[in-house]
């Protein structure tokens, strides 16, 4: 995977969380911790997205939650 490097500044409290999280985790590093975070913002975000599609047409919602996928056990 291409990495590009990036500075950012953080307080010392949020730098203490990454560092407790990584030792908590056994995660090599900060970027990990971080790579992670952004991870699990960009699910919570679509799943999000999901909650607010399937609420307003169920029948619009069917027909994509179903999209290239047949209803027979593979």
């Amino acid at each position: 995977m291409r990495t590009e490097k990036l500075s950012i500044s953080l307080t010392p409290e949020a730098i203490g969380v990454i560092d407790a999280y990584r030792s908590a985790h056994a995660i090599k590093s900060r970027s990990q911790v971080i790579e992670q975070a952004l991870r699990r913002l960009r699910e919570d975000d679509l799943e999000s997205a999901y909650r607010e599609a399937s609420a307003t047409d169920a029948a619009e919602w069917d027909a994509t939650a179903g999209d290239g996928l047949s209803h027979e056990p593979w």
